[in-house]
């Protein structure tokens, strides 16, 4: 492993894989890998080429690029979020890798580069924190060199398993209140997490005029044993600091009692017994 991703899984595994098992964080990195390796292969990065990392968390997809080219190109670590430049700049520093990285604090709504500045464009779950796509892939549009490509990894949150299908009538005591309650908010066109599809995405590509927009459509299975905690960590942990978790939701229908009842029950349904679980993800290229 090379020092570049011995920092960035280490960090990982301290911070937001603290709540996993060994077992559980090494197979989480090795698909975070395999996953930043098929986005920058669908990029096709070049040395001498202007890159850019939006919504770059952790860096994973950045961090991937500097393996590969050091300061043989132009690197833009780029959030919303001033504590993951942080992180990377951190993570960066550890490594004492040779590169021509800059850090950019914005919004992807509203990038702050200029018309056809970039060669190549990566996100790697963003996507599932914006409402409005299409305004977003307009500016992706705006920002690339003419035939530069954006490629990316999204999950299609709103097809994953969902708890009701986990869990039977005679385990949960208000077990059809909660599916309905689930179904409503993983429906929900206001919420940018599940208001999307392969299909929308490939639509709204094109109506911005990107050309040549191939979407490949995964499904990964998971088979595992969850524990009480794990569970726990299911409704509490939040999939983005600008996102509710999952009890909050559930929140949103039922008093915290109801709520409460209902996570120890799926505990007690779940935990210590193998599950598993179908996520829907999706890898995009588009070409300007």
């Amino acid at each position: 492993m090379s020092g570049t991703c011995k920092n960035w899984s280490t960090w990982l595994k301290k911070t937001r894989f603290s709540y996993m098992d060994e077992n559980q964080k090494e197979q989480t990195i090795k698909w975070l890998i395999a996953v930043r390796d098929s986005v920058l292969n669908l990029a096709d990065l070049q040395i001498g080429q202007k890159i850019a990392d939006f919504g770059c968390g952790s860096g994973l997809l950045a961090f991937g690029v500097l393996e590969r080219f050091e300061d043989k190109v132009e690197l833009i670590f780029s959030d919303k979020f001033q504590d993951c430049l942080d992180e990377c700049q951190k993570i960066l520093s550890e490594t004492k890798i040779k590169n021509n990285a800059k850090f950019l604090k914005t919004d992807v709504s509203n990038i702050k580069l200029e018309n056809n500045y970039l060669d190549r464009l990566m996100t790697r779950s963003v996507l599932v924190h914006i409402k409005n796509k299409k305004q977003v892939f307009s500016e992706f549009y705006r920002i690339l060199k003419q035939n530069g490509i954006y490629a990316a990894f999204e999950p299609i949150i709103s097809e994953n398993t969902r708890y009701y299908e986990l869990l039977t009538n005679n385990q949960i005591s208000d077990y059809e209140d909660f599916k309905k309650a689930e179904k409503e908010f993983m429906e929900n066109p206001n919420d940018p997490l599940v208001n999307f599809s392969a299909e929308s995405l490939d639509k709204d590509l094109l109506e911005v005029n990107f050309s040549d927009v191939t979407i490949n459509v995964q499904i990964a299975s998971s088979k595992y044993i969850p524990t009480k905690e794990t569970i726990t960590n299911w409704f509490i942990t939040p999939p983005a600091p600008d996102q509710k978790s999952m009890k909050e939701r559930f929140l949103e229908y039922f008093d915290e009692k109801k709520v409460n009842n209902y996570i120890t029950e799926v505990q007690n349904a779940l935990s210590n017994n193998p599950i598993e679980i179908n996520s829907k993800t999706a890898f995009i290229k588009a070409i300007k």
